[in-house]
């Protein structure tokens, strides 16, 4: 049986590359440089942006999804951007265009806030938590912290009513301030959070992790603190904070599939596209060996399809004997495909495997309540629905084909859910 074509659901562009204006110590992206030696600076000409954006246009249908990334991305200038509005303007035929923009916000003035909330950019704003806690890491060429420049950027897009996500980096250090950072961020508007665990291997020593990185033991117990810090948060039983890993988390669940590719049975539903048009398989995977090739002589549709990038994708499926075995397979499915083949690990397992264990083993019945409230809710909210469409359907108020879907929010096509309760063969309101 041939394998169903992947459509094109999001693109990852670094448009500079991996040229940054900080210099965060544990920065895994800075060393990509070594790939554009000879180069001139990194920085996508107005030409290859724009066969860019009318490459993902025209190949994508419902809806299009470009996430800004970097190094860091207003290196480019507000121009570029206002640039790849209008070209997304210009290609578009009718999808729903989303544009999300990760910066580590040092650039960020009320111009360029006012811009991205315009337009609707949904941002992740590097920010590792307090400033004992953020500068302890994330400073200046100079080793000068950048806390209070970042901060006020936060304050600035916040005050222009975008969206915004707070992208933590839990290192050896932020570890210890789960209910500190937490905290923090509510305090401050954030409540839509992001926390990365940051594991890179020793310069020269691939067998041990660099001195930056998280103990898994520690990362354990932070994400154990922080999902009961999380559910205390709750208001009538409604999360008030967004955690994307533990939201994604609860789809599995609900016998769904996670939002989050590191919580998918397989990976590789993205492509990143550097800024000379080289197209790589992923953003911890811009290495020789997983090039794809480069949109000026390439499709993109083509290279995310390709066996190159089917194989890079199978990767993640391949787990050892005792992942295969574990209790949380379903929850976990082997973490970040990187986390098992670039950085110490034993026996092909993720190297925060016991995290993950600890965490399930603390989560889980909270987590399989959750989902029972919730399947009550739905099914409530969905006899509320149907109820509504019948007697709008009645009074004339509402047409449906049977082919859209379903009013009632099952997500089935009409004709294949609540048709037959609806009408009998003389209603005139249903379009055949």
């Amino acid at each position: 049986m041939s394998q169903k074509k992947k459509k094109i659901e999001s693109v990852l562009i670094k448009p500079a590359g991996p040229d940054c204006n900080m210099a965060c110590d544990y920065c895994f992206y800075l060393k990509k440089n070594e790939l554009f030696r000879g180069e001139p600076k990194t920085r996508m000409s107005q030409a290859l942006l724009e066969e860019l954006i009318r490459q993902v246009m025209n190949q994508t249908k419902e809806q299009a999804v470009f996430i800004w990334q970097g190094g860091e991305p207003t290196l480019m200038g507000l121009n570029f951007y206002e640039k790849a509005v209008s070209f997304q303007k210009k290609y578009g035929r009718n999808q729903l265009v989303g544009n999300g923009f990760q910066t580590n916000g040092l650039l960020i003035d009320e111009n360029w806030a006012e811009f991205l909330a315009k337009y609707k950019f949904l941002i992740g704003l590097s920010l590792d938590g307090p400033e004992h806690v953020h500068d302890h890491y994330r400073k200046l060429s100079n080793g000068q912290g950048t806390w209070k420049k970042v901060l006020n950027s936060a304050q600035n897009l916040l005050d222009a009513g975008c969206e915004v996500n707070a992208l933590s980096l839990i290192s050896d250090y932020s570890v210890q301030f789960p209910k500190e950072i937490f905290n923090f961020f509510r305090e401050l508007g954030l409540n839509q959070m992001q926390f990365i665990p940051c594991v890179e291997s020793a310069p020269g020593n691939p067998a041990k992790a660099a001195s930056f990185s998280v103990n898994p033991e520690s990362y354990g117990r932070f994400l154990i603190c922080l999902f009961d810090l999380w559910i205390d948060s709750f208001y009538q039983g409604q999360p008030t904070t967004t955690i994307r890993y533990f939201d994604s988390i609860f789809y599995s669940y609900l016998n769904m599939t996670p939002p989050q590719c590191d919580l998918q049975f397989e990976c590789g539903n993205y492509v990143v596209v550097e800024h000379n048009g080289d197209v790589y398989s992923c953003d911890f995977f811009v290495q020789p060996e997983w090039k794809l090739g480069n949109i000026l002589s390439d499709n993109l549709l083509d290279l995310l399809n390709s066996e190159k990038q089917t194989q890079f994708g199978r990767q993640k499926s391949q787990l050892p004997q005792s992942c295969q075995d574990c209790e949380w397979l379903v929850q976990c499915r082997g973490g970040c495909t990187k986390d098992r083949t670039q950085v110490p690990q034993k026996q092909d397992l993720n190297y925060f495997c016991s995290s993950f264990k600890a965490f399930f083993q603390h989560a889980d019945a909270q987590y399989k309540k959750m989902a029972e409230e919730w399947k009550i809710r739905d099914k409530q909210q969905r006899e509320k629905n149907k109820k509504n469409m019948m007697e709008a359907i009645a009074s004339g108020q509402l047409v449906v084909s049977r082919n859209d879907l379903c009013p009632c929010g099952s997500g089935m096509k009409f004709k294949k859910c609540c048709e037959n309760q609806v009408f009998s063969n003389q209603n005139k309101n249903c379009l055949y």
